[in-house]
């Protein structure tokens, strides 16, 4: 009797049984990208539409809105900011906590 070697996946299935494995990396993602497609708006940068050249320390209501809830900074993604304005971001937030106007983490 001969017996036909399986490959096996991580899960212990083979691996053209439609599991983890079958589709190409991408594809998932690009799927649903097509199908949200027009939904979502590209966020742009409010600090560039404002047109704000240095951004203060000082400004709470404005740092508190780019720290989340934990007393992290958000990123790029999520707040929008385009990679010059994260950069004062960073700067602001952090000078802001070291004068403690701004907590380091919220328990």
């Amino acid at each position: 009797m001969v017996y036909q070697k399986r490959e096996m996946g991580r899960r212990g299935g083979s691996r053209d049984s439609g599991g983890r494995g079958s589709a190409k990396p991408g594809a998932r993602r690009r799927e649903r990208r097509d199908d949200l497609e027009g939904r979502f708006r590209r966020k742009t940068c409010r600090f560039c539409e404002e047109k704000v050249n240095n951004l203060d320390y000082k400004d709470l209501k404005r740092m508190e809105r780019l720290v989340s809830e934990r007393g992290k900074i958000l990123s790029r993604r999520v707040t929008g900011t385009c990679a010059k304005h994260q950069r004062c971001v960073v700067e602001a937030v952090k000078r802001a906590r070291f004068i403690a106007l701004l907590p380091y983490l919220k328990k």
